[in-house]
C-alpha cells in the first residue's frame, strides 16, 4: 500500500473509532445526564406517568408520593404535605418540570424502568429498577406549627438541631399547594403564581437574602469576647447619638434614646437592650477584618452545602476595612450586611453548640423500595466560630435578652430560653423583623430563625420582639415537649 493510502485508510480507521467512543460516551457513560437534562423533551415525555419515590418526614409523614391514576397504569404526583412543605419538597410537574427536593434527587426518585442501554446494563448486574424513596430530616409537628404560626403574614421560620445541623422545620409564607401544578391548568397556575404580588413561590428561608438587623449583634459580640476586646461588664460611651467617622450621619438607638444613664453602659446591658449606639462603637474597635473572620466561620461569605444552591450570607470584610463609617452601620445588621433566614439559625446554632458551626442538612437517609436504607447522613461542621467559653458566656448573655431584655416574648414557661431580636428596615420602609435563638440553654436541641417581612400583622409599629419573638415562644415550646 502505497503511502497517500495508508494515509487515508489511518484518518478513516481514526474517524470510525471516535465515532465508536462518541456513541459508547453518548449512549451508555452520559446517558442518564442527558436523559435528565431539562431542555430534553423526552426526557419530560419518558417522566410523564412515571412512578417516583416517596418523601416522607423523619416521624414518618408521607409528604409527597406517586398514585396510581384510575383506569390508567400511570402515576400522578401527590403532595399530602400541602403548601406546608412547598418550598422542602418542590414539585414535579410535566408542565413547568421540578424544584427543590424533586428535582435534586430527581435520579434517585424516579423509576429506571426505561429500557435505555444503562438501565439495561443495571438489570444485568443486578440492580434494583425501582425507585428510591428519601426520608427528610422535617418534623411534621413543628413544621405544621411553624406554617400555621406564620398565616397571614410574609416571612419564613428554620429550625435545625444545633448539634448535627438537620434541619427540622423550614417554612417559607406566602406559599401554594404544589398539586395545583399537576393538572390540566397547570400552565395557568403557574403563570398566577409568577404574576403575584405576595410571591408565593419565593423560598424566604433559603433562597433569599435580608438585612439581619440587629441579630448579628451576635456575631459582633461573639468577636468582641474570643478577641477578649470587651467582656459582658466592659463599659462603653453611652450617647444619645453616635457620630459615623469621615460623615455629618449618626446611628442611635431605636427609641432615639441613651441605652442606660447617658454616662457609660457595659456590653451586657447594651446587648439586652440592643443598643446601637455602642455596637456601632464596638464594631469599629474589632474592625471589618475580626468580624469577617467570625462571620465567615459562621456561614457568610461562602457556600453552604444543601441540595439547592444557597445564596451566599453577605458581610464585605475588604470593603468595610477601609470605610468606618460603612463598618458601624454594618455592625448593627444593616447597610449591606445580607442573610437568609438559614444563616441566621445557623448563627444561633454555633452559639448553641459550643460554637462549632453545624453544615445543615435536610436528606436524613434514602432508602429502598423494601424500606432498606442505601445511604444516610453523617454530621459535619463549618468549623469553629469561637471558644466554648465564648459560647457559654454568650449563650448567657443571649438567655438574658428573653429574661429581661428585647426578647421577653420569647420565653418558654419552665424552659430556659436564649436569643436575641433584630428589626431592619425593608426595602418597602416597613420593618423587617427577627428573632433568632435556642433552647434549652443548659442542653440546647432547637436552634431558630423567625423572620417576618413587611412588620407583619403589626405592620409600621413590628419589631423583632413583637412579632417574631412570640412565634419562637410557640414553637420552641412546642419542640420541647413534644412526645418523641
Amino acid at each position: 500500500m502505497n503511502g497517500p493510502l495508508r494515509r487515508l485508510a489511518v484518518v478513516m480507521f481514526s474517524g470510525f473509532f471516535l465515532l465508536l467512543v462518541a456513541v459508547t460516551w453518548f449512549q451508555v457513560i452520559h446517558a442518564d445526564a442527558l436523559k435528565t437534562d431539562p431542555l430534553n423533551p423526552r426526557q419530560a415525555l419518558s417522566e410523564r406517568g412515571k412512578e417516583r419515590g416517596l418523601i416522607v418526614t423523619i416521624d414518618g409523614q408521607i409528604v409527597a408520593e406517586s398514585a396510581e391514576a384510575p383506569q390508567s397504569r400511570s402515576f400522578v404526583r401527590v403532595y399530602p404535605g400541602g403548601a406546608a412543605y412547598a418550598h422542602v419538597v418542590g414539585y414535579n410537574s410535566f408542565a413547568v418540570g421540578d424544584a427543590n427536593l424533586e428535582a435534586a434527587y430527581a435520579p434517585q426518585l424516579r423509576s429506571k424502568r426505561d429500557l435505555t442501554i444503562s438501565d439495561l446494563i443495571s438489570v444485568i448486574l443486578g440492580r434494583d429498577l425501582r425507585p428510591e424513596s428519601l426520608e427528610i430530616t422535617i418534623d411534621s409537628a413543628l413544621q405544621q406549627a411553624a406554617y400555621e404560626a406564620l398565616a397571614g403574614q410574609k416571612g419564613a421560620v428554620v429550625a435545625l438541631d444545633p448539634t448535627t445541623g438537620a434541619v427540622l422545620a423550614s417554612v417559607s409564607v406566602p406559599s401554594f399547594n404544589p398539586e395545583s401544578l399537576q393538572t390540566s391548568t397547570a400552565a395557568e397556575t403557574w403563570d398566577q403564581l409568577l404574576a403575584d404580588p405576595d410571591n408565593p413561590l419565593s423560598d424566604r428561608a433559603t433562597r433569599e437574602i435580608y438585612a439581619p438587623g440587629s441579630t448579628f449583634k451576635v456575631v459582633v459580640t461573639a468577636t468582641a469576647l474570643d478577641t477578649g476586646l470587651a467582656g459582658p461588664g466592659t463599659e462603653f460611651p453611652d450617647p444619645e447619638q453616635f457620630p459615623l467617622p469621615g460623615s455629618s450621619s449618626t446611628i442611635s438607638n431605636f427609641n432615639g434614646r441613651v441605652c442606660d444613664d447617658g454616662v457609660a453602659v457595659t456590653l451586657l446591658r447594651a446587648f439586652v437592650r440592643s443598643c446601637n449606639t455602642v455596637f456601632a462603637d464596638l464594631s469599629i474597635r474589632l474592625g471589618a477584618d475580626e468580624i469577617g473572620l467570625t462571620a465567615e466561620a459562621m456561614g457568610f461569605n461562602r457556600d453552604i452545602p444543601y441540595p439547592w444552591k444557597i445564596p451566599q450570607a453577605v458581610f464585605p470584610t475588604e470593603t468595610l476595612a477601609s470605610d468606618d463609617a460603612a463598618l458601624a452601620q454594618s455592625g448593627i445588621g444593616e447597610r449591606d450586611v445580607r442573610a437568609t433566614p438559614l444563616h441566621m439559625a445557623m448563627v444561633a446554632a454555633s452559639v448553641a453548640n459550643g460554637g462549632i458551626t453545624p453544615a445543615p442538612h435536610l436528606v436524613n437517609r434514602i432508602f429502598d423500595a423494601d424500606g432498606q436504607t442505601l445511604s444516610s447522613t453523617e454530621p459535619v461542621s463549618l468549623g469553629r466560630a469561637m471558644a466554648p467559653a465564648t459560647a457559654s458566656v454568650l449563650a448567657q448573655m443571649m438567655e438574658r435578652v428573653v429574661t429581661e431584655g428585647t426578647g421577653r416574648l420569647a420565653a418558654v414557661p419552665g424552659f430556659r430560653v436564649a436569643g436575641k431580636t433584630g428589626t431592619s428596615q425593608g426595602s418597602d420602609g416597613l420593618p423587617t423583623a427577627w428573632f433568632i435563638g435556642f433552647a434549652p440553654v443548659d442542653h440546647p436541641t432547637i436552634a431558630i430563625a423567625v423572620f417576618i417581612e413587611g412588620g407583619g400583622n403589626l405592620g409600621e409599629s413590628a419589631t423583632g420582639g413583637s412579632v417574631a419573638a412570640p412565634i419562637a415562644s410557640q414553637l420552641i415550646g412546642l419542640w420541647l415537649t413534644i412526645d418523641r
